[in-house]
Order: structure tokens, then sequence, then C-alpha cells
């Protein structure tokens, strides 16, 4: 008899060749990069000084996403490992064909004040929200609180706001003298410009940075720069021609959160009128100067369907944030900034580039 007849013949096993090594290392390499960074960790560089000097440009930092829960992509047809255009041109990197409603899995916790964000920036409405320019500041009030800005100093809900450690502040320095780079870099500025007269330098610092110049024999005068109360800054928000406010007197203003019902006055609408018609998902709605429009018909109250979050940058005359721009909705937020991996000075030689102090540092 043929025992062999009852065997089973094993398959013969196919040699992968290199190409198909490489590929399948590839494929595999691509998929796990981006499930990482979608779910838990991304890479992201601080190319302004808003942050500073809490963050300096050129510190690259770590996100977390699982802080406050990984969102699920909006636009799902887009070139892997990429954001909104292909590195290093401006050809788009997605398409928005399809586009899916969006959730935040849980994560360890929510926004909380002071927390260092990323978000995607809101006014940005050529891309889908999940590929808006990523921003980065601190969140000084979240949905609920009352935020108002008295001379430069932030309060919440009333009481005096915790200060960032490194916060800045815009000064002027009256001289007639050329100022050493190394001085400044020397007294902890790095944020600083002269004036077409060269009669006086602007730099932004610390105020106790900024004391160090009122030694020096060549500064005739150290002048903190901020503007009055009464004064209207042109492009503050919400509404600079209905409230008379600045970037260092605004407010008070209450900050949406989800389920808060407001009733639409005319100041309602004045203030939370652009942020209901442009972050809400509102499809038939018409914005005019004092009354909101919902599918043809006058809304007299209406109910926020989520949180937002006031953001301010450190360097807090030198920062582009919800003062000028509104509230970051609650869809549109990132993760928290974790801590500094690498840092390299833009301005600096060769060998000096790398600020070593400052690596693997945590983000407070």
């Amino acid at each position: 008899m043929n025992w062999n007849f009852f065997k089973t013949k094993k398959k013969e096993e196919v040699k992968k060749g290199p190409v198909k090594e490489w590929v399948d290392a590839i494929v595999f390499a691509v998929v796990a990069a981006t499930l990482i960074r979608w779910a838990f960790m991304e890479a992201f560089t601080i190319p302004t000084p808003s942050m500073e000097n809490s963050l300096l440009v050129g510190d690259f930092l770590f996100v977390s996403k699982i802080n406050y829960g990984p969102r699920t992509p909006k636009t799902p047809l887009q070139f892997p490992l990429t954001h909104a255009k292909i590195w290093g041109t401006n050809i788009p990197s997605y398409t928005d064909a399809i586009q899916l409603p969006q959730f935040r899995f849980p994560g360890f916790g929510d926004v909380e004040r002071n927390d260092v964000v990323v978000f995607n920036y809101p006014p940005e409405f050529q891309h889908p929200t999940d590929l808006k320019t990523h921003y980065i500041k601190r969140c000084v009030a979240i949905g609920g609180d009352t935020l108002e800005v008295r001379d430069s100093q932030v309060y919440v809900n009333g009481e005096k706001g915790k200060n960032p450690e490194d916060m800045q502040f815009a000064y002027i320095l009256v001289t007639d003298v050329t100022i050493n780079d190394r001085v400044f870099k020397k007294n902890g500025v790095w944020d600083y410009t002269r004036s077409a007269k060269n009669d006086y330098y602007e730099i932004h610092a610390r105020p106790q940075d900024a004391e160090k110049f009122e030694n020096l024999d060549f500064i005739r005068e150290v002048i903190r720069a901020k503007h009055p109360e009464g004064y209207v800054m042109p492009g503050i928000f919400p509404n600079a021609q209905r409230f008379e406010w600045n970037k260092d007197f605004f407010g008070p203003l209450i900050i949406p959160e989800e389920g808060m019902t407001i009733e639409l006055t005319e100041d309602n609408v004045a203030m939370y009128g652009t942020t209901i018609r442009n972050y809400e998902g509102i499809e038939n709605i018409d914005l005019k100067e004092t009354e909101l429009l919902i599918d043809g018909q006058k809304a007299t109250s209406y109910t926020f369907k989520q949180d937002y979050y006031f953001m301010m940058g450190d360097n807090r005359d030198n920062s582009a944030d919800s003062r000028f721009w509104g509230f970051v909705p609650g869809d549109h937020v990132v993760g928290e900034a974790s801590f500094i991996w690498m840092s390299i000075d833009p301005n600096e030689s060769f060998f000096s580039k790398i600020r070593w102090s400052r690596l693997f540092n945590g983000i407070d």
C-alpha cells in the first residue's frame, strides 16, 4: 500500500523577492505611522513667536491625541502622512468628494484652562475642518466661563486668571543707539524690531526681562506698549463697531458651551451670530446685522450644539488669537502639547543651532 497517498502535500512556500519585501515593509510602516499619528501622538513645529517665551520658534513638539480623544477623519480621501497639501508644493493632498460625520473617541479628559492646545484654525474655510492649518495657543477659558481682559490681565468668572510663567508683553525701548543682537539674547529677548526712524525698538519680553533694559545707559526709557480702555481696536472680535474692546481691555464675554441657550437680542446676534453660522452645522442660515434667520424664520433664541474655547498666545501682544478671530469649536481641537523633543535656533550657526537645554522638556 502506498502510504504517501494519505499524506497531505505541503504547499510550496513562495519566496518573496526583494522588491515585494520592500513594498510590504513600506506599506506596513505607512499604515502604522498613520494610525499612531491619528490616534496617539503627532509631531508639530513652532513657526511663529506667538507662544514665546513658553515655546520658541524652532521648537519641535509631540502632541497627544489621546488626552482629549482622537477624532474620526472627516476627509478620508487623502494622501497618507500629509495635511492639506503635498509636501513642498501647493498641490492639494486630498479630495473633499466624500465628507464624513466627525466623532471624537473618549480620551483621558477634556480641555482645561491653561492647557496648551493644538487646534485647526477656525476661520480657514477653504479647507475641511480636519485639514485646516494647525495653531497652538493656551486655553484661557472654557465653555460656560465669563472671560474679561482688564489692563492686559485675564479674568475668568470674576477672578484673576493664572498667568503663564513665561508670558510676554510689548515694550518700547527709547534709544538712538543700535543695539547688538547679543544684548537682546543676553537679556532673554528673541522678538524685537527697530522703528523706521531708528529712535526706538519694540520688544516682546517677560516683565522681569524688560526691567533689565532700564539699567542700561543707552536706554532712555522703557515703556509698556498697550491700548487704553475705550480704544476701539480694528478687527477685534466679535464686532469692533459695536463693542469698544481692544486686546488689553476685552469683554466681558461668555464662552458658549454645549446645551447653553441664549436669547438672540441684537447684542447677542452681534456677539455669537458668526459662531452659530460658521461652526454649528446649520445649512439654511442667514445672518443679518441685528437678526439671525434659520430656515427663513427669525430665531429668537439658540441652543449651542458643542463646547467652545477661548485661546490666547503667551506672547500676549504678538499673537493672533481668539481676541481677533473668535472661539475655537470643540470639533476643531486636535490635541494637547506634551513635550519638546527637539529645538533648533534658526538664528544660530551650524554648531550652535540645537538648544540642548530644551530637549525633552514638558510643556506647562
